[in-house]
């Protein structure tokens, strides 16, 4: 079977699955994908995007999109709950930029969909498309059949369905999500309204008891986009479009700094978010159907990493399709789940204690008895209790993210044909320095 001819069907039509279908279309394939939803939208907020994201998106030739929507933090500055006192300050691009020849970028959700969106035919996305059913068939094809009536066959499916995925469902059986025992208050307010605050360009997190807040500039620096978490013992619903009222999100930061109540006061709505979880599946594979993103390793948003492990999924699964050439796809679905680049940071935290214990008693056990960050440790970071911090004052510490530069090691020294969409000309401050700075 010669590449250009393989049909490939991607399910969902989020980050992750726009993003593989540029990147596979690109390389020649015949692409569609098939989303549930009526319209190409993005729920939610903004995402901090860190260089691993950044730089594939670059090679995918979206970087003048991703410039002109993102907005580049100068830095990171983690504060005190109650009085503002800086415990952590950094900077951030100018690392970035030296270290990896890519920035940290924050975003609107939405704005990002609309520059990936924008590399892709939009003849191709069929939209309305819920699918209820696959089979792979004896002539090595797949055929998926949707709620709406439609059927399709392809020679690789891929679910890019989120961690509800209807495709794993499919290849691996249904299991429910697990409460992960705290829920966001998320809102997006005009920076004229809080323009006296003289707010920095860059990531402030504020860290106390029993939650965080977070606060950084999206849609050109148009809005601040906040997220406070807070914990919580049980919970029915995993929804971005749930709405909490002002005075909900104000009383759940009682008693903090005034900037934060005045930050969350300025919002015209604000939503509650709860987070869920389910185990990673130890493959992600059967046959000629795959899995990437949220569908197979779903991540916590501590480390701002899980649309850009989607976005490296995408890569990934294409340099490995791209190398098969004419020879089994199959094949090459069992080698994409062991590519360096994909789902990294999701293995490096699957194995920490207490990581999978449901509700607020596994986040607290998370925490730790000083009630530490509620993110799970991934094996390189560094977690230094910050000097000025009091015992029970904070319950995040500083991150230091060593994965960028771990990732470029892995990338680089291994024989996978990833030069072309995953990493530019190696560079070799990045092989022996990391990259210091806070996500939230």
């Amino acid at each position: 079977m010669q590449r250009a001819a393989l049909k490939i069907a991607i399910i969902g039509g989020g980050l992750g699955g726009l993003n593989a279908a540029v990147a596979l279309y690109q390389a020649g394939f015949a692409v569609e994908v098939y989303e549930q939803a009526p319209e190409l939208t993005q729920i939610g907020g903004g995402i901090n995007m860190g260089p691993n994201a950044a730089r594939v998106l670059r090679r995918l030739g979206l970087g003048p999109g991703l410039d002109r929507e993102g907005v580049r933090p100068l830095g990171t500055h983690q504060r005190r709950w109650q009085d503002g006192r800086t415990l952590q300050k950094a900077a951030l691009n100018s690392q970035c930029e030296a270290l990896y020849g890519a920035p940290h970028v924050t975003i609107h959700r939405a704005d990002l969909l609309a520059v990936i969106a924008a590399g892709f035919p939009a003849e191709r996305v069929h939209l309305g498309h819920r699918l209820i059913g696959l089979a792979q068939m004896e002539e090595e094809e797949i055929e998926a059949w949707f709620e709406n009536g439609a059927r399709i066959s392809c020679d690789v499916l891929v679910g890019a369905d989120g961690i509800h995925s209807a495709v794993r469902a499919q290849l691996f059986g249904e299991e429910a999500p697990r409460f992960a025992g705290c829920v966001a208050y998320r809102g997006l307010v005009p920076s004229e309204r809080i323009a006296d605050l003289g707010l920095e360009l860059g990531n402030q997190s504020w860290v106390g008891p029993g939650g965080h807040f977070v606060h950084y500039p999206v849609s050109r620096g148009r809005l601040l986009n906040f997220v406070g978490w807070t914990e919580h013992d049980t919970w029915n619903r995993e929804d971005w479009t749930d709405r909490a009222t002002i005075a909900r999100a104000l009383a759940a930061f009682e008693g903090w700094h005034p900037q934060i109540r005045r930050i969350i006061a300025a919002s015209d709505s604000c939503f509650i978010w709860a987070l869920f979880d389910r185990d990673p599946l130890p493959r992600w594979s059967v046959g000629r159907a795959t899995l990437l993103g949220d569908s197979c390793h779903p991540m916590y948003p501590f480390m701002g990493q899980g649309a850009a492990q989607a976005i490296e999924d995408g890569a990934a699964l294409a340099a490995c399709l791209v190398a098969a050439g004419d020879g089994d796809p199959a094949a090459a679905l069992q080698r994409y789940e062991r590519h360096p680049a994909a789902g990294i940071v999701a293995r490096q935290q699957d194995p920490l204690p207490h990581g999978r214990r449901p509700g607020a008693t596994g986040a607290r056990c998370r925490m730790g008895p000083s009630r530490r960050p509620l993110a799970r440790r991934p094996a390189l970071a560094l977690r230094p209790r910050p000097k000025r911090a009091r015992s029970g004052d904070v319950t995040a510490a500083v991150v230091f993210h060593l994965f960028y530069a771990w990732l470029n090691r892995a990338a680089l020294s291994r024989n996978f044909p990833t030069q072309s969409i995953l990493t530019s000309q190696p560079n070799r401050r990045a092989r022996r320095s990391v990259l210091l700075f806070l996500l939230f």
